[in-house]
């Protein structure tokens, strides 16, 4: 399987893989409604950008929130949430692999 990284940042995988960045970017356009009285605004999430078509053998690397909006079975993201993901000074350093949206 190949893995593309459609983030803007290397993905390091706490087996010592570094999948760099490719150079392409997926976005999810947004708006933002105005703030209420408590200071509290909604989001609505738009289209998604920069996402090739499907190609057998690759996987694509994407935000989660992308990759939750469009749940294709190529895409994933980092797996951030996963109790194995290592942390420094609570900064994420590597994730064990990846989630599917």
């Amino acid at each position: 399987m190949k893995f593309i990284n459609l983030t803007p940042h290397a993905i390091n995988l706490n087996d010592g893989t570094i999948l760099p960045a490719s150079g392409m970017l997926c976005r999810i356009s947004s708006t933002h409604t105005d703030f209420d009285d408590d200071g509290v605004c909604d989001i609505q999430w738009g289209v998604v950008g920069g996402l090739p078509d499907p190609e057998d053998g690759v996987i694509y690397i994407v935000s989660g929130i992308v990759a939750g909006a469009v749940r294709r079975p190529d895409v994933v993201s980092p797996a951030t949430g996963h109790a194995d993901t290592v942390r420094r000074d609570g900064l994420i350093v590597s994730v064990p692999g990846f989630v599917r949206g």
